[in-house]
């Protein structure tokens, strides 16, 4: 039996498990950096389900884990899918063949601006970020948002200042824009962020993102 053989049956043992164990989900493909969820990205519905990619599947993930293994016939999604279920919203972030489907649970919504560069030499009434002042990179995108282990001071330094944190944010590789540090992060809590760093890999974006305080 060759690998593209293989790969087709692990697929449809995938599916098989599914459709006893899973529920029914719609799967997205976004086409642009706006919406992603929009019912015109629909492409698919399917039975799934998922379970700790801790690699224990009589467990469930604890806090700040965000991976879990995907189980449904993958045999038409790819990685950047998103896999939207009644309990929650996933998106693939690795097929790799005769491996499991590694995807990322997102439990916020983002979307991510950049500020544009004040052109003007002199006569600028004011330089900073401004509400009109931007360009939208992607909006109403979820995304893995979670804390992580560090914080930093304000820098006004008074006495009843508190550490500002930082966020870890995973998503999908998109194709549409680059996200730079000084990009502003917004979600669906009404937060804001400032981008500290980015990495793109072959599993997506991971970006760090300092809270901002005003």
């Amino acid at each position: 039996m060759d690998g593209q053989k293989l790969q087709d049956r692990l697929y449809l043992g995938l599916g098989a498990s599914a459709r006893h164990i899973g529920r029914q989900a719609d799967a997205f493909r976004p086409k642009g950096p706006l919406q992603p969820l929009h019912k015109a990205n629909r492409f698919l519905r399917l039975p799934a389900t998922f379970v700790s990619a801790k690699g224990n599947s009589g467990r469930t993930n604890l806090f700040g884990d965000p991976l879990w293994y995907g189980i449904f016939d993958a045999s038409y999604t790819r990685p950047g899918d998103y896999i939207v279920l009644e309990s929650g919203t996933y998106f693939i972030v690795s097929q790799e063949p005769l491996l499991p489907v590694l995807c990322v649970k997102a439990n916020r919504t983002i979307s991510i601006v950049q500020p544009n560069v004040q052109s003007g030499p002199a006569g600028n009434a004011y330089g900073g970020f401004t509400s009109g002042g931007y360009a939208t990179l992607i909006d109403a995108w979820p995304a893995s948002v979670l804390g992580e282990n560090r914080t930093s001071a304000s820098s006004v330094d008074l006495p009843t200042d508190q550490a500002v944190p930082y966020w870890n944010i995973l998503l999908p590789g998109l194709a549409y824009p680059v996200v730079s540090p000084g990009d502003r992060i917004t979600d669906d809590l009404g937060r804001s962020a400032i981008v500290a760093g980015t990495e793109l890999s072959d599993l997506g974006w991971r970006i760090s993102a300092k809270m901002a305080t005003a």
